[in-house]
């Protein structure tokens, strides 16, 4: 229901001659193992006439866990392949993190909020951000912090050269 109500939105968008970049869509486990992932969107992007690089799947890493696991990968590389962009969200908060970059198509790597929220007190904290950033630079994978809220939040992630941040610093939820 997302999906459509999404790619309905974003067609909207499009005919009004709004630009707006793209829009992510968080995907849950069930939404893999149901089946036909990739080409279900794929048919709603094609049905509403909108580049699928509008597009961006995200996922947590409970997504590559268990039993499924080439039908995700066989999903997100279909999509990757057809210009869906693909986010690995909270990144670093769950299991195998390093090995999931090496096996699935990953565009961007979210960087979760509770690594984010202490960069200015907490020196882990603030090495684990940078760390994050320098392995997306390493991999061509695009970095995004997650939970950004003070100017020296965002001052710290744009110094170590992170892409992208979003919190409550730039926009309410």
């Amino acid at each position: 229901r997302m999906l459509e109500l999404a790619t309905r939105d974003m067609a909207a968008w499009v005919a009004q001659g709004c630009e707006f970049g793209h829009v992510a869509i968080n995907m849950s486990s069930s939404e893999f193992t149901r089946g036909g992932l990739a080409e279900r969107v794929l048919a709603a992007l094609d049905q509403s006439q909108l580049r699928p690089e509008r597009l961006a799947i995200e996922v947590t890493e409970t997504v590559f866990l268990g039993r499924g696991t080439e039908t995700v990968r066989h999903s997100l590389q279909s999509l990757n392949h057809a210009g869906v962009r693909i986010a690995l969200d909270d990144f670093g908060t769950g299991y195998a993190s390093l090995s999931h970059l090496k096996q699935f198509p990953v565009d961007r790597i979210k960087i979760d909020r509770s690594f984010v929220h202490d960069i200015e007190h907490d020196i882990d904290d603030a090495a684990i951000v940078r760390a994050v950033i320098h392995l997306g630079q390493s991999l061509g994978i695009e970095t995004v912090a997650e939970g950004v809220e003070t100017p020296a939040q965002a001052a710290y992630l744009r110094a170590n050269g992170c892409d992208l941040a979003q919190g409550f610093l730039y926009s309410k939820a």
